[in-house]
């Protein structure tokens, strides 16, 4: 797929696209990160910097929906938990009232998808600029990226 790139981070691996994506440019190196943590964020570029001496590609796909998911409420409308966010099925969801807002999940989504992204990519930038090949950086995004003012 990206030839010529060796060593790439995916933040929010751990399911759906992030986790795809991993599959398809997997290699024997791992190293958790919480893209929250400040803390977690430098352990992982000293890793890179340690063990890769750079980094090729940044995928930053951690996100989070900002909203608290009536799982139950899924369920009655035969929608997997899983993959509520997931094009018509988002309409069908708000409009039976089964996700709700609330200042916790939005201080979550600001920190996981504004702050979380903008840490990990400073962190790694300097290793991004020693790739050869000309790093990327890839921002993922989904309908947890939009901002709505109900009136």
């Amino acid at each position: 797929m990206w030839f010529g790139y060796k060593y790439a981070v995916v933040t929010g691996a751990n399911k759906a696209i992030g986790l795809e994506t991993v599959r398809q440019l997997a290699s024997q190196v791992f190293h958790q990160l919480d893209v929250l943590d400040p803390v977690s964020i430098d352990s992982l570029a000293n890793f890179i910097q340690e063990k890769l001496g750079r980094l090729d590609i940044l995928v930053n796909n951690a996100g989070a929906s900002g909203v608290v998911v009536d799982e139950e409420g899924l369920k009655a409308l035969n929608i997997d938990p899983s993959s509520w966010l997931s094009g018509q099925a988002y309409k069908l969801i708000e409009l039976h009232g089964v996700i709700k807002p609330n200042y916790e999940k939005a201080e979550e989504c600001l920190n996981t998808n504004y702050h979380g992204v903008r840490r990990v990519t400073e962190a790694l930038l300097p290793l991004l600029q020693l790739s050869p090949a000309g790093a990327r950086i890839v921002n993922v995004s989904s309908l947890r990226s939009e901002l709505k003012v109900k009136g």
